[in-house]
């Protein structure tokens, strides 16, 4: 009884916030959907104790926004299958979405924590996956011979929660939270080889994008001596990379180029360039049919099943290889722009604290925001945006975890004084 009495006085909700972000942050590059199961369960726990008033619901005008895109997307795509009637056969499909209702209720409960705790928390966490992916990556391509996939069963998704983590170790290094700079920036460089090993090439340009967009935010820590000693770390990286991909990954880019010859000299539609075009032809073709509300979020087999009947091939596919497309042809234009205005609502909160607030902490996690916006939004170009369990649970992790570190409001439990409201909540 005694033993039972201490563990349940060691577990404080701060404490069991610490361990839950910790594993949120760890699991995605190296566990893989190990961490829908924790994002989920803590959702859904979240749900419970608001409804118990274990927990107060926590509604400020950033998460509210927040809600209003998430929630608008959910609707849009239970509106396709209802104007298709098609809620039976969608039922499955529609179930993931219930990741995305939780946004509001995570939030609350994450935002029982201290801002600089979760941040360094966040950093930290991040830092130990990008080794862990590395040391996966290693093992899988030189000793099992394929494309590295982590424990995200995906080279593509292993690719793009790396990228998160890798630049979320960028962003710590730059933002004063953490002392362990080098150890950050190393982290990061681990981070990218692992990607590099994936041999997902447009996560090489997500990750691109999304370290000059990190570098921008904090340019006004790179002058003088410090902008010198960068320069020379990301001199010293870029020829690293630079050798290991004429090395390692030199036939991925020559692979590429045989494929784009093989699509435009003769027509060939069986690479992986050719399927990526022929999914994007039967795709535009099947929202040009139901261009409004779409054909529901369960026609897609089907749609690809027929749309490469033309081809003279017989494939099957869960998406079309382009998020976008994949919401037109599901939930129609109403969708699409519901789906983009997620995005939108994101960025406009991060780029409107990075303007105005000078908080380490703040920035840290509008950078976050925008770190997982680039990344989605241009990985998503060629392949999934929203669908994916692993993929829907870390756009929410980042979402709810960024907006409340960058303009949201201390929570604590019933009983506990709460921080005052930082300048750039409003």
């Amino acid at each position: 009884m005694e033993r039972l009495s201490l563990i349940r006085n060691e577990l404080t909700p701060s404490r069991v916030n610490t361990y839950f972000s910790i594993l949120c942050f760890f699991f995605p590059p190296v566990l893989g959907s190990v961490v829908s199961f924790v994002f989920n369960g803590g959702g859904l726990l979240s749900v419970l104790l608001i409804a118990l008033k274990k927990r107060r619901f926590n509604i400020d005008q950033p998460m509210i926004a927040m809600t209003i895109a998430i929630y608008a997307y959910c609707g849009t795509v239970i509106l396709a299958s209802i104007v298709n009637n098609s809620i039976a056969r969608d039922a499955s499909h529609l179930v993931p979405l219930i990741t995305f209702l939780f946004f509001p209720f995570s939030y609350s409960t994450w935002s029982i924590s201290q801002k600089t705790t979760l941040a360094r928390i966040i950093i930290l966490s991040s830092m130990a996956a990008c080794f862990g992916a590395l040391l996966l990556a290693i093992v899988q391509y030189h000793w099992l011979g394929i494309r590295a996939e982590g424990g995200a069963g995906n080279a593509i998704v292993f690719a793009t929660v790396t990228c998160l983590a890798a630049m979320a170790c960028l962003a710590g290094a730059l933002s004063d939270i953490e002392k362990a700079k080098s150890l950050l920036v190393g982290a990061a460089l681990a981070g990218t080889i692992a990607i590099l090993y994936s041999g997902s090439r447009i996560i090489w340009l997500a990750i691109l994008i999304a370290g000059i967009a990190v570098l921008l935010i904090h340019r006004q820590k790179l002058r003088g001596k410090n902008a010198l000693r960068l320069s020379l770390i990301l001199g010293v990286v870029g020829l690293a990379i630079a050798a290991f991909v004429f090395q390692v990954q030199s036939w991925r880019v020559e692979f590429f180029r045989s494929e784009w010859a093989a699509l435009t000299v003769h027509g060939d539609y069986t690479t992986s360039l050719g399927l990526r075009a022929a999914m994007w032809h039967i795709g535009l073709a099947a929202f040009r049919d139901m261009p409004l509300f779409g054909h529901g979020v369960g026609a897609t087999p089907l749609l690809m099943k027929q749309g490469f009947q033309e081809f003279g091939m017989v494939h099957g596919f869960s998406h079309f290889h382009n998020g976008f497309l994949t919401a037109l042809v599901e939930a129609g234009i109403l969708g699409a722009v519901a789906l983009a205005a997620i995005f939108v609502v994101a960025a406009r909160n991060a780029a409107r604290v990075l303007r105005i607030s000078s908080d380490p902490v703040e920035r840290f996690g509008a950078t976050m925001i925008i770190i997982v916006v680039v990344t989605y939004l241009t990985g998503g170009l060629t392949g999934i945006l929203v669908g994916h369990d692993i993929l829907d649970s870390m756009l929410m992790v980042f979402l709810v975890s960024g907006t409340y570190l960058a303009s949201g409001r201390h929570m604590p439990p019933a009983g506990e004084q709460a921080l005052p409201t930082s300048s750039a909540a409003g």
